[in-house]
């Protein structure tokens, strides 16, 4: 190729608007973190570092109750079996990302074939500013999560409340809002009484 046409075409290619968008890619469940690695490294072996500029899976602080009453601090995903990653969308990248391990495809707008059954192309679509703010406003505003490694029929001790020192059978698990209901035997009778999971330890 003649180097003035191969600069030209250079020059051409460095004047298209480079605008880095988040987009979200949907991937296998629980690979968040090894697709994220795995982009990371493959942006850097693929030479496109310089246009994916971002991988991130939204967080949000959390705390897991053990079967021995002690507390672990967690990150809980915001949105489960998704990355966002904020890039310049080209051939390239695209490729990278579509080609990391454990990544099902691109969130956006699938573009049907004009014959065939088979499934058609799926264009990236951008998140918009109002999405991407909302996103990370909501990992950073979510209350802490208290997980609890616990299951209907298992015996309780509660530590602290009203019903403190007093044993039970757990009979429903509430995790969304950290509540359990549990069977206590209070004045020889079985009644169910509604516990926070801090107050209360697993009985092995």
């Amino acid at each position: 190729m003649d180097p003035a046409a191969e600069g030209s075409a250079e020059a051409a290619e460095a004047a298209k608007p480079q605008v880095a968008r988040w987009f979200a890619v949907q991937v296998a469940s629980s690979c968040e973190k090894k697709v994220k690695a795995t982009l990371e490294q493959r942006a850097v072996t693929l030479g496109v570092s310089n246009r994916i500029l971002e991988i991130e899976i939204p967080q949000t602080p959390g705390v897991k109750l053990k079967k021995d009453g002690s507390r672990q601090s967690i990150e809980e995903k915001v949105f489960p079996g998704y990355v966002l990653v904020r890039m310049v969308l080209d051939e390239d990248t695209m490729m990278a990302v579509r080609s990391t391990p454990n990544v099902i495809n691109f969130v956006g707008q699938e573009e049907r074939r004009a014959t065939g059954k088979a499934r058609g192309h799926i264009r990236p679509r951008p998140l918009s500013r109002q999405e991407v703010d909302r996103i990370f406003k909501r990992a950073a505003e979510k209350k802490p999560v208290l997980k609890v490694d616990l299951t209907e029929g298992d015996q309780i001790l509660v530590t602290a409340g009203p019903f403190k020192d007093f044993q039970g059978e757990v009979i429903e698990v509430s995790g969304e809002r950290s509540k359990l209901k549990a069977l206590l035997s209070i004045f020889g009778r079985e009644t169910p009484v509604e516990l926070e999971f801090s107050q209360i330890s697993k009985q092995s």
